[in-house]
């Protein structure tokens, strides 16, 4: 993970709440019972575990890795960019207190830039893709009809790229992976790529945002 200068850095997620799409397509909160998880992947797992820890509703995040096989799902391997695997965060979160529907607004107006292909910031390669792993077809549904309506109201100057996948295994990162920001909030890169990201957060959204 590299570190870029505090000059270069500029926010690329100021969109405004009002292009948000309508939750017509969320999945009823009648047809799940207890907690639920969701696996996203989007850049560096150090903020997108930071950024969904901070939601009401949600009452654990870890990071780790989604795409490949448990024999590769190392930090040292999956930097490699070879094993299929994206650094990827799982949320454990109650449907009665915060929706499907409302972590993908956050996943992609604030955790990162779903236009950014192979990369996010300044890291590159596959393990730093944009995607959802869906567990199952009513998460695969929610998540297809919510980039088509942010595509329809051109939301983004570019295209998404997120991809919409199946989960075939979840594996937790190295412990020093977890909970990286909260024991590391003075490391150069968290500073300049991540604490930015709950600020966002903290100013877009304060309905649901926890200290």
């Amino acid at each position: 993970m590299s570190i870029i200068s505090l000059a270069a850095v500029t926010l690329l997620y100021g969109v405004s709440r009002a292009t948000l799409p309508d939750r017509a397509t969320d999945i009823p909160t009648s047809t799940v019972k207890g907690t639920q998880t969701a696996v996203f992947a989007g850049g560096c797992f150090w903020g997108m575990e930071a950024v969904f820890e901070h939601l009401k509703g949600v009452s654990d995040v870890v990071s780790g890795f989604s795409g490949g096989s448990e024999a590769t799902a190392h930090y040292g391997m999956v930097s490699s960019g070879g094993t299929e695997h994206a650094e990827s965060v799982k949320i454990t979160y109650d449907p009665s207190q915060i929706s499907y529907d409302r972590l993908l607004s956050i996943y992609f107006l604030v955790a990162h830039d779903p236009t950014q292909l192979n990369e996010q910031g300044p890291d590159r390669g596959p393990q730093y893709r944009s995607a959802i792993f869906f567990a199952n077809e009513e998460q695969k549904r929610v998540a297809q009809a919510y980039i088509d309506r942010l595509n329809k109201a051109h939301t983004f100057p570019k295209p998404i790229v997120t991809q919409i996948v199946p989960l075939n295994g979840f594996y937790a990162a190295e412990e020093y992976h977890q909970n990286f920001i909260d024991r590391n909030p003075n490391y150069p890169y968290v500073v300049v790529n991540d604490l930015p990201k709950l600020n966002q957060l903290r100013t877009q959204f304060p309905d649901i945002y926890k200290n």
